[in-house]
């Protein structure tokens, strides 16, 4: 009888580094207050409010950067003030005129008898104009300048050039409101952080054993039509180390939470969908059709999640399949679906978007054994997973997540080659607006007196979920001033679909480094895709 080979165990115990989810600032928050809950309001309130938050900061860069330009161009407050033929800088929300856009009052006046187009992958075309416009009126800008930009409808700027002719203002320059502040800028996560932050993918050279890391992915799709079962269980016996040797379970120990970005729950298949007459006349249990409805998904991601909301805390945000409103910002999904994982006061349901603030624990050991404990009913995070008070000044990662809406819409407005998603990603941080065609042609609510996808501090992580494939960048603020150190920085990381691609990525809270892990299992289709 041949003994088999002993499980590897790790020669001093492993904990797992306790971190705090700050509350974030009012600001911050994309939950909708009582007083916001109304459909009354015009959607231009949103236009009108983003043009006055990021008109003076565009007007202040624009005048520093333009000031030494030969013809001393002056500054016109109206759009529809301008001289022909006077060299000058106006400012403005930009609208792209797109024939291929979709029109709603076509929609309404099309007939019912036909059955509408399929939705368009683009809204770009060579037909394509772009306008300034302001309280005032509307200017169409015209010049080589325009067509080599990176714009969609909403973006804020400034547009130096002259007026033609024939009333187009032939552009020269355009200036944007650039990276907001950043509060964590200068104040390192831990005494060991050095000045070369600028780490590439799966950079381990300047990562410490010491370092606290966070888990991200998205789109688990669990009940879509080709699951990805077989690696969802790895996802989850990797993150609470229950699989690999001694140096996987050692990295997995370092994670301090796991972020979703969305998609968790899969579409409903053709077959789900469609009833016959039949199934109509059929008696309902409860109100329930169980040829149409299954609570297996949700029962199943709920076990998931028990598992890992008992090693470390968890943050769920909705996505376009998810149970949840359509319109941004997308609301949390009601901790009571997820069963036994709703009592674990490490599991938080987020809005998308939403901000996390995370600052590192004072005592690790203590936390973790609070945070890990189930019976808590509140959706709001302490230690290792409840919200907490942090003093001003303190080492914080700020990270901005969504689920992938607001880049999937201002996608169709660019022309693919040259401009990429990882541009527009880095383009709305220069921006200072994560969803500028909220509410054109990405669905929004309707605020009155508030525009909640501006960027008025510019975070240190910024993701996006449910995205073709796996990219990441750091972004530094190159047009800050030379003295200026350190400069603005931002991790832009876009997650690919789990289901597809069984990527998870790693980020070190210390660094921002970045590691992709990819899980797939032989013999099973999802999960081993090229990215």
């Amino acid at each position: 009888m041949t003994v088999a080979d002993p499980i590897p165990v790790p020669s001093t115990p492993l904990t797992r580094p306790g971190t705090t989810a700050v509350s974030p600032p009012e600001h911050a928050s994309f939950i909708i207050k009582a007083v916001d809950k109304s459909y009354r309001h015009q959607y231009a309130n949103i236009y009108f409010v983003r043009l006055r938050e990021l008109r003076q900061h565009v007007e202040q860069r624009a005048k520093k950067r333009w000031n030494e330009v030969a013809g001393n161009p002056v500054f016109v407050p109206r759009v529809l003030d301008v001289e022909k033929g006077k060299l000058c800088f106006i400012i403005g929300t930009v609208y792209m005129d797109m024939p291929l856009k979709p029109n709603v009052l076509e929609d309404v006046a099309r007939d019912r008898s036909i059955p509408a187009p399929p939705p368009r992958e683009k809204y770009y075309s060579d037909n394509d104009s772009v306008m300034l416009e302001d309280e005032s009126g509307r200017i169409c800008l015209v010049g080589d300048r325009i067509r080599s930009a990176c714009l969609v409808t909403g973006v804020i700027l400034g547009a130096l050039g002259i007026e033609t002719h024939n009333g187009d203002f032939e552009v020269v320059d355009l200036c944007y409101p650039g990276m907001a502040p950043q509060p964590s800028l200068g104040v390192p996560w831990s005494p060991r952080e050095g000045s070369d932050n600028a780490m590439e993918v799966d950079d381990s050279l300047h990562s410490l054993p010491s370092d606290e890391w966070i888990a991200l992915v998205s789109g688990l799709d669990v009940g879509a039509a080709s699951p990805a079962d077989g690696q969802l269980q790895l996802l989850a016996e990797f993150l609470t180390a229950e699989v690999g040797g001694t140096e996987d379970q050692s990295q997995a120990a370092r994670i301090s939470r796991l972020i979703i970005a969305g998609n968790s729950l899969g579409t409903l298949s053709g077959n789900a969908g469609t009833t016959n007459a039949d199934s109509e006349r059929k008696p309902r249990r409860y109100g329930q059709d169980t040829s149409s409805f299954t609570p297996h998904p949700t029962q199943n991601l709920a076990a998931h999640l028990t598992d890992v909301c008992r090693s470390m805390p968890v943050h769920l945000l909705p996505g376009p399949s998810d149970p949840a409103a359509t319109i941004l910002p997308q609301q949390p999904i009601p901790r009571a679906m997820f069963g036994e994982a709703s009592r674990y006061a490490t599991f938080s349901c987020e809005s998308n978007p939403t901000f996390i603030h995370i600052a590192p624990a004072e005592s690790s050991a203590q936390s973790a054994s609070r945070g890990s404990q189930p019976g808590a009913s509140s959706s709001k995070a302490k230690t290792n997973g409840k919200a907490a008070t942090h003093p001003q000044g303190g080492p914080m990662r700020s990270i901005l997540v969504h689920s992938g809406q607001p880049l999937d819409d201002m996608f169709k407005y660019v022309p693919t080659p040259p401009i990429s998603r990882m541009t527009l990603a880095e383009a709305t941080l220069r921006w200072r607006h994560m969803a500028p065609t909220a509410p054109d042609t990405l669905w929004c609510h309707p605020y009155f007196r508030q525009d909640p996808f501006l960027l008025l501090q510019t975070p240190d992580l910024y993701v996006v979920g449910n995205q073709p494939k796996f990219a990441t960048k750091l972004v530094q603020d190159t047009e800050a001033e030379e003295n200026e150190q350190p400069r603005k920085r931002c991790r832009i990381v876009l997650l690919p679909g789990f289901r597809e691609t069984g990527i998870l990525v790693l980020v070190n809270l210390r660094t921002l480094a970045v590691r992709k892990i990819q899980f797939a299992v032989e013999g099973m289709n999802a999960g081993g895709a090229e990215t």
